[in-house]
Order: structure tokens, then C-alpha cells, then sequence
């Protein structure tokens, strides 16, 4: 029963809530009828696929398969597949109510009286209560199996597309350390099931724990890694969130739960894992160990092709007694993984000001799939002052492998395509405002003529100044905009119009 082993909510700072696990978020969703059980048996091949796109596309709620054919346990999909249900899961009523939160807490300027003293103080007892904490047992290691009795067609892995490789055990959250710095990272990466105790590690070369694994084998080591399924949202969140390398992914979840997450110590490697996941998986990479992955069906839209990478051998799987285990649907937009990316967009929107400030908003459409475009608003103060900005966007963290960076003026409503595309097609002389160049892609690119790097384009939307070289008599056209009061009026007399 879904609702049997939870604590429910536990309260966090500046007026969020927290999930205690998996099992209370879903339980409030189903108060809240926005999660349907589907109890008749339905096949994780292909017709689970079905079922999640349909249901996305029609911004339906999250659905519990209770009894998934060839698995023995339910199956929970869909849980972020809104933009109102991903807020939900991180305890806030909108996305950018944990942006103006971080954005508060980043704000640079010395506290001033008693008032400025005291939420100097608030922010300082904010960072250190949310450190991980170490527990001695947990639900997640109820149930150990070892050796041979691992068996991974126990979990409902989803063979989401007819050319797929396989199944694939989608939002596992998976953990390494460095090496040689000791360092953590907790990494979300698709995971092929190759056989009852396999499956194959798809970290691309952009990714932290690829890094771990390459230093490893440098030194002709194995890498421990555990992998965490059906963990509380904010902590399956925070393993999807583009953090830097030296910023810790469980201080992170700790900040959006407003609470310290419960880890354990794994059982075969040295590693800790959330304590109230409700299965994991425990082994280690051997140097030089690899197995053809894929294909794949991506959120491009495309099969990605078959590559080596490398694949790890399970010794040991834990679990809760009577698990659920959690999966995603990816492929064409829209699919579930949308709104994680928005909740990306806007989460990470003052940390982007911070190293860009001119920029006002940004928004990563997801028909791009977050990263293929960029549209950006800036406060614009000097001449190809959009140039700029373009150049310091492809220099900043992932969104270094934006391929389309469409640049507006800051009354723009990026957020408004329309309005975007209007700027965009009739604001720009593409003999003068367009600007090429070439960098880092996705490694999932299909469209790049060479593997992880490729052509990039920049469009200049904004008004020209004559300094930019814009010679037309009577300079920039003013924009056409009613009068306020007449617009007001209207307002108020729209029913007498009969409209």
C-alpha cells in the first residue's frame, strides 16, 4: 500500500515542506486525485509507453501500475509530468519560489540594523543545518540479496521504444566519488539492464562521474557505485540538477527540503545512499569494462546509436519490503522529464544573473529539449552589448552546449514565443545581427557532423543603436502600444460590448 511506511511531510525553513520519502509524495497525490492506479496487468514493452505519452500530453496525473507484467513489484511514472506536479514535489506552489529563495540567499550585501543582522543570521543557520546525516539503519536495506540471488528483472524496467536495446532503468540516481579526492557525486544517467545482474553506466563526457570512472582506470582501479531508486523528489531532483563539480548534490537537496537528507552506509561499497530509497543497487566498475549500449530512444526525439560504455556488475541489491519502484519516459517533447527541466530553468535563474547580471530572464524551451536554444532577455546598455552576453552564455556551465542563443530586450516576455518569434523575425538584419561560431554540443547531438562539437548560432533581437551601426533616417521606429487609459476603459466596459 502506498501510504503504509511514511512519515509524511516534515516541515523546512521560509514556509516550504518536505517529503519525508517516495511513498508520502505519493500518497498526498493520491489524496489530492492526481495519482490513478492502474491495477490490470499492463506490459512494461512498449504499452507502459503508450499509456505515460498519452496520458503527459493530456497533462494527466501520475500513475501507479500495480502490477507490471514480469515484475514483482508496482511501478511509479509520470510523478513530475507537470509543471504544478514538479512543484508539488519540491514543496512550493510555483518553481520560481526556489529561485527567489536562492536568490536571497546569494545576495552579497552586509547586513544593516537589527533586522539585516537577523537575516544574516537566518541565512547562515540555513546552510549549516542541511548537511547530510548519517544514520546506522534504514528501510531501504530491509531486504538484502547478494550474489546470485540479485535479480534485476524484478524491477519493471521499461523497453520504452520498438528499436530500443533492451530495457532501460530510467531515474536511478547514481553515486561515485573520486578517486583521489574522495569527493562525491551523485549523477542521473539512463541505465540498460543487460542481464539479471548488469547494467550498462551511460555518463557522457560532460558528467562528473565519468570523470571519476576515467581517473580510476588511469590508475588501473576498480570505482564502487551505488544506485538509488524511488528516492524522496528532492533528492531525485537534486541528482538531475547541473550543480558544479565542487558543490555537493546532497547539500543541494538538503537546501530545497529545508532538512538534512538520511543517508547509510552502503553494504559492499564505500559509499552512502539516501536511507529511505526504496531499492539499491551496489558494485564496481572493473577497469576496461564495457558493453555495446543502446540504441536508444532520447528526448531528441531520435535513436541515439550503439556505444561501448561502461557496464556494471551488481553484488548486492537492497530494497523496502514491498517496494515501488520509480521510472521515466523519455523521447520526443513533451515527456515528464519537461518540467524537471523547467524546475532546472528557473531554480538556477539567479546563479545565472549572478555570472551574467545583465541578463533579466531566460527561458530553455523545451522543444529544444533544454538545450538545443536559449532565449535572453538583458537590461542592454551599449553596443553589442547582445554579442556580449551571447559569448558569455556559451561560457557558462552546460548552457556552454546551447546551439541557438536568440537574444531580446529586457520588456520582452521570453517566456512568450510569439512575442519572441515576433522580435526575432522582424528585429534582425541577418547580414549584421547574426553571429556563428563553433563549441561543445550534447553528446546525444545527432546533428553535429562530428561527435561533441558542432556550429552554433547567435540572432541580436534587440533595438539597434545607431552606434551599432544603424544608419536609417529618424533612428529605431517606436513600437506601436494603446493608450492605458483607453485599454483601462475597455477593461472595465467589456461585458456592455457584448464581447
Amino acid at each position: 500500500m502506498v501510504g503504509a511506511r511514511t512519515a509524511g511531510r516534515a516541515g523546512c525553513q521560509d514556509g516550504g515542506m518536505a517529503w519525508a520519502d517516495l511513498r508520502a509524495f505519493l500518497a498526498h497525490l493520491e489524496r489530492r486525485k492526481d495519482l490513478r492506479r492502474i491495477s490490470v496487468p499492463v506490459d512494461p514493452h512498449l504499452e507502459v509507453t503508450e499509456i505515460v505519452t498519452r496520458v503527459v500530453r493530456e497533462r494527466g496525473p501520475a500513475l501507479l501500475f500495480e502490477s507490471p507484467r514480469g515484475a514483482d513489484m508496482p511501478l511509479a511514472i509520470n510523478l513530475f509530468g507537470t509543471e504544478a506536479r514538479m512543484a508539488t514535489a519540491l514543496g512550493v506552489d510555483r518553481l520560481d519560489e526556489i529561485g527567489d529563495r536562492l536568490a536571497a540567499l546569494l545576495r552579497p550585501e552586509l547586513p544593516t540594523g537589527l533586522s539585516g543582522l537577523r537575516d544574516a543570521l537566518g541565512k547562515a543557520a540555513s546552510l549549516t543545518s542541511i548537511p547530510p546525516r548519517r544514520v546506522r539503519t534504514a528501510p531501504c536495506q530491509d531486504v538484502v540479496l547478494k550474489g546470485p540471488d540479485v535479480d534485476l528483472f524484478r524491477l519493471p524496467g521499461v523497453h520504452a521504444w520498438p528499436n530500443d536495446g533492451g530495457a532501460f532503468l530510467n531515474l536511478g540516481l547514481t553515486h561515485t566519488r573520486h578517486p583521489e579526492t574522495g569527493a562525491r557525486n551523485l549523477g542521473m544517467y539512463r541505465l540498460q539492464r543487460h542481464d539479471a545482474r548488469t547494467v550498462g553506466m551511460h555518463w557522457q563526457i560532460h558528467k562528473d562521474s565519468n570523470a571519476h570512472h576515467a581517473v580510476a582506470e588511469r590508475r588501473g582501479e576498480r570505482l564502487p557505485v551505488a544506485i538509488a531508486f524511488g528516492c524522496d523528489p528532492a533528492v531525485t531532483y537534486a541528482a538531475s540538477a547541473p550543480l558544479p563539480a565542487d558543490i555537493d548534490e546532497y547539500l543541494f537537496a538538503g537546501y530545497l527540503r529545508g532538512e538534512r537528507v538520511e543517508m547509510v552506509d552502503c553494504l559492499s561499497v564505500p559509499l552512502r545512499v539516501p536511507a529511505n530509497a526504496q531499492i539499491v543497487l551496489e558494485g564496481w566498475l572493473e577497469p576496461g569494462a564495457r558493453l555495446p549500449e543502446g540504441p536508444f530512444g532520447d528526448h531528441t526525439g531520435f535513436y541515439t546509436p550503439v556505444e561501448p560504455f561502461p557496464a556494471l556488475h551488481v553484488d548486492v541489491m537492497t530494497m523496502q519490503r514491498d517496494p515501488v519502484f520509480q521510472t521515466i519516459v523519455v523521447g520526443r517533447p513533451p515527456q515528464e522529464d519537461g518540467p524537471m527541466g523547467k524546475a532546472t530553468e528557473r531554480i538556477f535563474r539567479p546563479l545565472i544573473k549572478m555570472m551574467i547580471p545583465e541578463i533579466v530572464d531566460y527561458d530553455l524551451p523545451e522543444a529544444g529539449v533544454f538545450h538545443n536554444c536559449c532565449i535572453v532577455s538583458i537590461d542592454k546598455r551599449f553596443p553589442k552589448h547582445a554579442q556580449k552576453v551571447m559569448n558569455a552564455v556559451w561560457g557558462a556551465g552546460l548552457l556552454s552546449l546551447s546551439k541557438l542563443i536568440v537574444v531580446v530586450d529586457a520588456d520582452c516576455d521570453v517566456h512568450d514565443y510569439a512575442e519572441v518569434a515576433w522580435r526575432a523575425f522582424g528585429n534582425v538584419d541577418y547580414a549584421h545581427d547574426l553571429i556563428t561560431t563553433i563549441g561543445p554540443v550534447d553528446h546525444l547531438d545527432h546533428a553535429s557532423y562530428e561527435q561533441f562539437w558542432g556550429g552554433k548560432v547567435g540572432v541580436d533581437a534587440t533595438r539597434k543603436l545607431p552606434t551599432e551601426g544603424y544608419r536609417r533616417e529618424g533612428g529605431w521606429p517606436e513600437e506601436i502600444v494603446m493608450d492605458d487609459a483607453v485599454r483601462a476603459q475597455v477593461t472595465r466596459r467589456w461585458k456592455e460590448y457584448g464581447l
